[in-house]
């Protein structure tokens, strides 16, 4: 069955037209504009029902997302939003919103289903102890695709985890993937994206955010104060996405990594 058939079986409207739209690097998605007036955009990918259901839980958290209209085996199709170029007050509401979700307490580190960026796993095993955790299940997840040298520094930095990680910090509800691209800001407020979710230091959505942009000081007040030492614990957190962008996208990220590295002493 077609793209086009699916969403008017889905929805119960005939489609006008598909139009491509920005992103999908990790899934097919598309814009479908529809008879009555509406548009949705449409996922298509092996993984896109997982990320239905985290959207849901993210949604049931009051956390600012995407209807999902529809979920299926392959398929998810969700409201359509017109982007608009963020203000001050849009990121002082993202600070605000993504306090209230890390505020909603899981009882242990990880979720119910395993995940994955394209080819690079993201194991999601239940664990009561945070640096295990950190260690196990995503700096560890797939070393043996790493470089030997790359390797060896994450192994051994992996051993030293529990002390530079606090054992059990509050098990927080995480977006998984914040980084900037998965932030839409629009004229209402800023909505969540592309969830990878899992229940984790609330620091690592914090410093994803902050690996490829600096978010201004209106989200940080907004979002208030972090732990002391939070500081030296972020290159520790934002290892684990360039070891991901090294493992889908190749030698152009080995500098972001050695650089991580590098000053965690590794």
């Amino acid at each position: 069955m077609s793209l086009e058939a699916r969403i008017e079986a889905a929805l119960g409207q005939p489609v006008l037209r598909i139009l491509p739209v920005h992103g999908g690097d990790l899934s097919d998605v598309r814009r479908a504009d529809l008879a009555d007036g509406r548009s949705v955009i449409a996922k298509s990918g092996p993984r896109v029902a997982t990320e239905g259901r985290m959207l849901r839980a993210l949604r049931a958290a009051a956390a600012p997302v995407p209807e999902l209209l529809h979920a299926e085996d392959g398929l998810i199709v969700l409201e359509y939003l017109e982007e608009t170029t963020p203000t001050a007050t849009g990121w002082a509401d993202l600070g605000t919103a993504l306090r209230a979700l890390h505020d909603r307490p899981g009882e242990r580190y990880g979720w119910p289903e395993h995940y994955a960026f394209g080819e690079a796993p993201i194991p999601n095993d239940a664990e009561d102890d945070w640096p295990t955790f950190w260690a196990e299940r995503r700096l560890l997840a797939f070393g043996d695709h790493l470089p030997a040298d790359l390797r060896q520094r994450i192994e051994r930095l992996a051993v030293r985890l529990p002390r530079h990680l606090p054992h059990q910090p509050p098990p927080a509800l995480l977006h998984g993937d914040l980084w900037a691209g998965n932030v839409m800001f629009t004229a209402a407020r800023p909505c969540l994206i592309d969830p990878a979710c899992y229940y984790g230091d609330a620091e690592v959505d914090l410093a994803m955010l902050s690996l490829f942009g600096t978010p201004p000081a209106e989200f940080h007040a907004a979002y208030g104060p972090l732990a002391p030492g939070h500081e030296k614990r972020r290159p520790l957190y934002q290892l684990w996405p360039a070891l991901v962008h090294l493992r889908l996208f190749g030698a152009s990220y080995r500098s972001m990594v050695s650089r991580l590295l590098d000053t965690l002493a590794a």
